[in-house]
């Protein structure tokens, strides 16, 4: 820089014209000192041939030549205003300072520095920031209760910690609205977050909505950014932790166990009800369906002895003898066939008559043991027996007792 300073003092109309106005400078002596100049510049040693015009040395056509010079040192400069954008980022061309243009990826160029400088910045990286707690390069994290520590809508105090994500919409925006990206996304997260939480109970952020409290944190950061026309685009809330403070987690810890055990008597107890209260219905049903089939069934045989008996007292009404002599028959046969007794009549017969008293003893065991395990069975099935079976039994043996009364009788 001092070399081209004192070029141009060389050149200064002053140093021109003569520092003594005695007259006209000598052109000659004026190139030789500036190539003398330039070749300081460039460490180019003078060409010497050992001749002499007095003191002063001819311009001859072995001499660097000053404009080809000159325009290498100007290529140069306009070559430093090439620069690539990468692919996902965004370029920046700062005139003065001031924005003029933004560029597309690819090779690029705008007027070296100082008139125009590049700012190439990425707008599609992701970027984290945490809000409530730091990670450290050793994979550990630190709490930051400033931040964590959080009121709830029914006045409990929780401990949250959450991690913002978000990219770039806007890298004029992002570059000249910001001073500290990171400050201005952990102010609008932690403003965001309180005033969410600020209006919800202390369960539903801890159990129920937690994804709901992470978008509804993400909508109103988006809100609070876009109105400071930050270019910040916010592409997630994540929820690290949400518990309450340490030193209440132990009270806090039985409360909600205390809730766990009436919620599993509640399901427990839902569970046993939904298992009888059915079948209580169903058996009820059945009930009902055999008791009107029975009543059915009643009826009709009731209605079928009283038609039979106009049937008979029709029949006896004509023939009175003979009716009732053919009554009695079928009621004494009726009433024999399940007699083991034999009758006989000897008045008038002298023949021998040999009774299978084995075979009938035998007979009358079988079945009184075939009785007792039909009322064993009905016994062991009483649970899944109909009433219209039960009462069906009762009148068998009823109608058994009555036989056998009369047989005694007889």
């Amino acid at each position: 820089m001092d070399t081209m300073r004192n070029i141009l003092k060389k050149l200064s109309p002053r140093n021109i014209m003569g520092a003594n106005n005695d007259g006209p400078p000598d052109l000659d002596e004026l190139f030789v000192d500036l190539r003398k100049k330039i070749d300081g510049m460039f460490k180019v040693k003078p060409n010497n041939n050992g001749s002499s015009n007095n003191g002063k040395e001819p311009i001859t056509s072995n001499d660097l030549p000053t404009g080809t010079i000159i325009l290498i040192v100007f290529l140069i400069w306009m070559a430093t205003g090439f620069y690539i954008v990468d692919e996902g980022s965004r370029g920046l061309v700062l005139r003065f300072g001031k924005n003029t243009e933004i560029t597309q990826p690819g090779p690029r160029w705008h007027i070296p520095y100082p008139i125009e400088t590049a700012e190439i910045v990425n707008q599609e990286q992701v970027r984290t920031n945490e809000v409530g707690y730091r990670s450290s390069g050793g994979g550990g994290t630190s709490q930051e209760l400033r931040e964590s520590l959080m009121l709830t809508g029914d006045e409990n105090i929780i401990d949250l910690q959450f991690a913002v994500q978000y990219n770039l919409k806007s890298v004029q925006d992002y570059l000249f609205n910001n001073r500290s990206v990171d400050n201005s996304v952990r102010g609008a997260a932690e403003t965001a977050i309180r005033e969410v939480v600020g209006k919800s109970e202390m369960d539903y952020v801890l159990y129920e909505g937690r994804e709901e409290i992470a978008i509804k944190t993400k909508t109103l950061m988006q809100d609070i950014l876009d109105r400071y026309k930050s270019g910040i685009n916010i592409t997630s809330v994540t929820m690290q932790n949400a518990q309450p403070p340490e030193q209440v987690q132990a009270a806090f810890d039985d409360a909600v166990k205390a809730k766990q055990d009436l919620e599993r008597q509640k399901n427990e107890g839902q569970a046993y009800a939904n298992d009888i209260v059915p079948k209580a219905r169903g058996t009820a049903s059945r009930l009902i369906a055999e008791a009107n089939g029975y009543k059915a069934a009643i009826e009709n045989e009731a209605k079928g002895n009283a038609s039979r008996f106009d049937q008979i007292l029709t029949e006896y009404s004509r023939a009175p003898e003979v009716t009732r002599n053919r009554l009695f028959l079928e009621t004494q046969e009726q009433i024999m066939s399940s007699v083991s007794k034999v009758i006989v009549d000897q008045k008038g017969s002298n023949s021998l008559l040999y009774l299978p008293l084995d075979k009938l003893i035998n007979q009358r065991a079988s079945s009184e043991a075939n009785q007792d395990e039909t009322q064993a069975s009905n016994q062991r099935q009483d649970s899944g027996t109909s009433a219209s079976d039960v009462i069906n039994s009762i009148t068998e043996r009823s109608r058994g007792a009555f036989k056998a009364r009369e047989r005694d009788a007889r």
